[in-house]
C-alpha cells in the first residue's frame, strides 16, 4: 500500500478502525497490545507492505466507550479485561495478517451484542445507514472485493441478510475473539473456519 492511501484511509477511519498487526508479546500474552508504534509508518518500515486489505474483519459494534489517542487503536484495547490479544495470536504469521479491520455498527457503544441486534432491530433505517456507510468504507479500503471474516455470528447474520453479495469475495465467520476460550484454540478453531 502507498503511504498516501494509508494516510486518507487513517484520517477517514483511523479513529473507528484498525490493522491486524500487532507488536510482539513480551511476558504475558496481553503485553504490547496497546503499542501503537507498530502501526506508524515512520517507526514500522514494513508495515506498508505488511497491510492486506483484501482481507476485511469485521465486528458488529464497539463494546464501550473509547477515547481513542492515536489512529487505528480499536481492536488493539490494552484494558486488563480485553480479549485483542487472541486476535493478535491467531492470526499472526496467516495470510490474514495484516488485514484491514473495523465495525459493521460506527458510534454505538454496547458490550453485550443482544443489545446491539435490540437497538438495529428497533432502528431499521439506522442498520441501513450503516450497511451503506460499510460498503463506502469497504470500497475505499480495499481495491478489490475483500474476504470478509465476521468476527461473531451476530455480525455474520447480518452482513449475510442485509449486505449484498456483489461487495465481497467470500463472507466467513468465526468465533467472536471475546469468547472464552484459550488463545490457542481460538487460533485453531479461526484457522479450521477459514481453511
Amino acid at each position: 500500500m502507498k503511504l498516501e492511501k494509508f494516510k486518507e484511509i487513517e484520517i477517514r477511519y483511523g479513529d473507528v478502525a484498525s490493522w491486524a498487526i500487532w507488536a510482539d508479546e513480551s511476558d504475558k500474552p496481553k503485553s504490547n497490545i496497546g503499542d501503537m508504534d507498530v502501526l506508524d509508518p515512520d517507526r514500522n518500515p514494513d508495515l506498508l507492505a505488511s497491510l492486506n486489505p483484501a482481507v476485511v474483519m469485521v465486528g458488529l459494534n464497539i463494546s464501550r466507550a473509547v477515547s481513542f489517542a492515536k489512529p487505528f487503536m480499536n481492536f488493539h484495547d490494552a484494558n486488563p479485561r480485553g480479549q485483542d490479544y487472541k486476535l493478535r495470536y491467531a492470526f499472526r504469521d496467516t495470510p490474514y495478517s495484516g488485514a484491514y479491520m473495523t465495525d459493521l455498527i460506527k458510534g454505538l457503544e454496547m458490550v453485550d451484542s443482544k443489545e446491539a441486534l435490540k437497538y438495529v432491530k428497533k432502528t431499521p433505517g439506522e442498520l441501513e445507514r450503516h450497511i451503506e456507510s460499510f460498503i463506502e468504507e469497504l470500497e475505499f479500503v480495499s481495491e478489490t472485493k475483500p474476504l470478509i471474516i465476521a468476527l461473531g455470528r451476530d455480525v455474520y447474520d447480518l452482513m449475510k441478510r442485509h449486505l449484498d453479495e456483489s461487495a465481497y469475495e467470500r463472507l466467513i465467520r468465526v468465533t467472536h475473539y471475546s469468547h472464552q476460550v484459550a488463545k490457542e484454540k481460538y487460533r485453531d478453531d479461526c484457522l479450521e473456519a477459514l481453511a
